[in-house]
């Protein structure tokens, strides 16, 4: 009870703590599932939470979405989500990549955690660099930037940075972007749990559905309150702060502390 009652507070208020940060909800509650799940676990009940926030998003916004921008980068984002959720379920978890002992406890960093979070600890860091709010990509470049934003998605949860990066100076109005990024993104999430449900069945979720069960609640509440009343508002102190906890998780995931 006391794990469920502490992912459900944190997923709770991470699903707020987006609207403040900037961040998407998957970067940040990626590494916080981590902890307690399965590498790919944490990535399949994050992508659940993450779709289940984006169809609600979809039903108020959905009928501003630009088609031309939709199909130029969902369907690059959608093709390369596959192959990268496609990966992740081939990536076999048992691969140790190196070993190193504390106190004569060994600590094994296995291969997928390892990868992981070094995406973490780069989106993190690019986040952190103001000369990339000035980069501007020209629109030939969106099948470019849908595959790049799509494969990270599907491998590790990543996506809305490299996104928003293609897409935000793009002269879409407000509404418009937030529709069309919103049913991208829920694409590249249909795809990644289509692939993630078809692989993971030979894994024992028995040990986890408690725990997820309350997680999904509990963000899923926390994106609605936070959409509600919050509205977006990005500080860019709390945006630096965030930034940093998620270099340290990601710091601690690559050395095998968590």
């Amino acid at each position: 009870m006391f794990e469920i009652f502490i992912l459900s507070i944190v997923s709770f208020t991470t699903a707020i703590l987006t609207f403040f940060s900037g961040f998407g909800l998957g970067t940040i509650l990626t590494p916080i599932m981590m902890i307690f799940f399965p590498t790919e676990v944490a990535i399949a009940f994050t992508g659940l939470v993450h779709f289940s926030n984006n169809i609600f998003k979809f039903f108020l916004v959905g009928k501003n979405i630009d088609k031309k921008v939709l199909i130029r980068f969902g369907l690059p984002s959608v093709i390369a989500a596959f192959i990268g959720s496609y990966l992740l379920v081939l990536i076999d978890d048992n691969i140790v990549i190196f070993s190193y002992f504390v106190f004569d406890k060994k600590i094994d960093v296995i291969l997928v955690k390892f990868l992981i979070s070094i995406l973490l600890i780069l989106f993190a860091i690019i986040d952190l660099i103001p000369q990339i709010k000035d980069l501007y990509f020209d629109k030939k470049y969106l099948p470019v930037g849908g595959f790049l934003s799509g494969f990270f998605g599907g491998l590790s949860g990543n996506q809305g940075a490299l996104r928003s990066a293609f897409l935000v100076k793009h002269g879409l109005e407000k509404s418009v972007f937030v529709a069309t990024t919103v049913a991208i993104s829920s694409l590249v999430d249909i795809t990644r749990l289509s692939v993630y449900s078809a692989n993971f069945l030979n894994l024992n979720y028995s040990d986890f559905y408690q725990l997820g069960f309350f997680s999904v609640i509990s963000a899923v509440s926390g994106s609605f309150i936070g959409n509600k009343l919050l509205k977006k508002v990005t500080i860019e102190q709390i945006k630096k702060i965030v930034a940093l906890l998620l270099i340290l998780l990601g710091i601690s995931l690559l050395i095998g502390i968590l």
